[in-house]
């Protein structure tokens, strides 16, 4: 599929990339800056927004908040900081603007939402770099992020026109059952870091097609794309309240998030991050009963049977579990090897990891692996490394951070481990691979179901027999058959037990924001 290439193409063939002319530089001490119109050579200062953005106008808040470049901790500038008040006032536009918003024929929904996809693809190359600067993922990822980003975009402006409605004929002779679709209302909408971009048009693209309006709180590692998205939904005429942006900072999230969990005037949540958090937004949205959709942790199993293709398999572990050095949500975490293959898959793997990656800052030619999004993500990887090797683990390659330092980690592949290590039982969220042997099908099975979440899946098999065996067994939302990379537009995306609620993309994404009206039609 169109996504899968775009995103597949950075392990295939790397392109060249375009070293900008200089790097960010740090705001000064006094400074007020917001925004860093000195970045990479080429970057247009409009695009570069600091302040929210609410009913249609640029609005500071009584605060700002520094963003840091995680590849260097250089400060890229300073945001509006925004708090309660703010948030309220943000609901209220995107409620105000619902009422014309919802009215607005479908025709124009779509023109518009084309529109918006339009400038994105104009602007392609500048919203990567942003994306580059303030979450540090190599800029030939950030560059597929960003196509993959407006084909949300692309694919519900031409959704927005297919919205079906039913007749229902009943057992009674004068009466008919119509079947009405409409907008939620006011969805509120909670990003996190490690897709800056394409976790926003997956949810609002959807949204606006559906003819609600939206209150974004991007991730306070990475609002400048959320920003930049403002600037272009601006541009493209988007109405001023149906996109609205409200950054805040790490110590105002809580109170802004719980702002939009229970304002009356907000009626869908929409959240992507921890399901730790999504827990505490779920329970905050039940006492006014909101729709939310909630797309939370995973701990992807990545199993290869005996009968598998080994080369195959290596490559959709590398492309699986490095991009984005291992910072998504879908990331294969648990590698389960049969003990036939077990050996050459561990040989073949660590061969690929030391020939094909490379640590260093994103905007460097040739980087594969771009630093953590912070000192606590490497803590994180570190603490996993250290208990997988007090138990036993070994370490094939990496283990350690990289000579870079920073936020920078060693590309790790583990053997010998087990499942009682805390990489096999939590989500680590970064570059480790560690390997557990099992003997048979039902075990591999039984590991990948012990957890308590289930978003994605992976296995490498030949036998078509236990290709769908294993596949109506394994307990997550997606499974990638002999296939590393799942991700696309025309595909639903979320997970089953405490891996979140609805789906994403795909025709069935916009039904989240969509409530089904029965309306009874008699006197016939």
């Amino acid at each position: 599929m169109a996504t899968c290439f775009l995103l597949r193409s950075f392990w295939a063939a790397r392109l060249a990339l375009q070293r900008p002319g200089r790097c960010l530089r740090p705001a000064s001490a006094g400074a007020q800056c917001r925004s860093y119109a000195r970045g990479p050579a080429g970057l247009p200062a409009d695009l570069l927004r600091g302040d929210s953005f609410v009913g249609g106008r640029w609005l500071p808040a009584p605060g700002t908040f520094p963003v840091q470049d995680p590849a260097s901790g250089a400060t890229l500038g300073t945001v509006a900081d925004c708090g309660v008040p703010e948030a309220r006032a943000a609901v209220r536009a995107a409620h105000d603007a619902f009422c014309s918003w919802k009215g607005v024929s479908v025709k124009e929904r779509s023109s518009l939402l084309r529109k918006w996809y339009d400038l994105m693809m104009q602007n392609k190359d500048d919203l990567a770099k942003i994306i580059t600067a303030e979450s540090g993922k190599p800029l030939k990822e950030a560059q597929g992020e960003i196509l993959y980003s407006a084909l949300f975009l692309e694919w519900f402006s031409e959704e927005a026109r297919r919205i079906y409605g039913d007749i229902i004929y009943t057992s009674a002779k004068d009466k008919r059952g119509l079947v009405l679709k409409q907008p939620v209302g006011v969805a509120a909408i909670i990003t996190p870091w490690n897709f800056p971009s394409a976790m926003i048009t997956r949810k609002v693209g959807a949204a606006l097609a559906a003819g609600c309006t939206v209150v974004v709180k991007p991730a306070e590692d990475t609002p400048y794309s959320a920003l930049a998205l403002a600037q272009l939904a601006n541009q493209a005429g988007i109405p001023p309240g149906v996109y609205n942006v409200i950054p805040c900072s790490r110590t105002k999230a809580k109170e802004v998030g719980e702002v939009l969990c229970t304002d009356p005037l907000v009626s869908k949540i929409s959240f992507t991050g921890s399901t730790a958090t999504g827990k505490i937004l779920l329970h905050h949205a039940a006492n006014t009963v909101k729709r939310v959709s909630m797309e939370l942790g995973g701990l992807a199993p990545f199993i290869v049977f005996d009968s598998a293709n080994v080369d195959q398999a290596v490559a959709g572990a590398m492309a699986s579990k490095f991009r984005n050095a291992g910072q998504t949500c879908v990331c294969a975490n648990r590698f389960l090897v049969q003990r036939g293959i077990y050996d050459s898959f561990v040989k073949k793997f660590a061969e690929a990891m030391q020939k094909s990656l490379r640590v260093g800052n994103g905007f460097e030619e040739g980087t594969t692996q771009g630093p953590l999004i912070n000192e606590k993500a490497v803590e994180k990887v570190e603490k996993h490394v250290n208990d997988a090797v007090a138990k036993g683990a070994t370490v094939v390659t990496g283990g350690k951070r990289h000579q870079s330092g920073g936020n920078f980690f060693e590309p790790t592949l583990l053997s010998h481990a087990t499942t009682d290590m805390l990489c096999i039982t939590e989500e680590t969220f970064g570059p480790l691979a560690p390997v557990v042997k099992f003997d048979k099908e039902e075990e591999a099975i039984a590991i990948a179901n012990a957890v308590d979440v289930g978003l994605a899946g992976y296995f490498y098999s030949q036998d078509p027999a236990q290709i769908w065996r294993v596949a109506e067994q394994l307990e997550v939302g997606m499974i990638g058959v002999n296939e590393g990379l799942i991700s696309s537009v025309e595909c639903p995306f979320g997970g089953v037990k405490q891996s979140g609620l609805g789906r994403e993309g795909s025709k069935y994404g916009i039904d989240e924001y969509l409530e089904v009206k029965y309306v009874c039609y008699g006197g016939l």
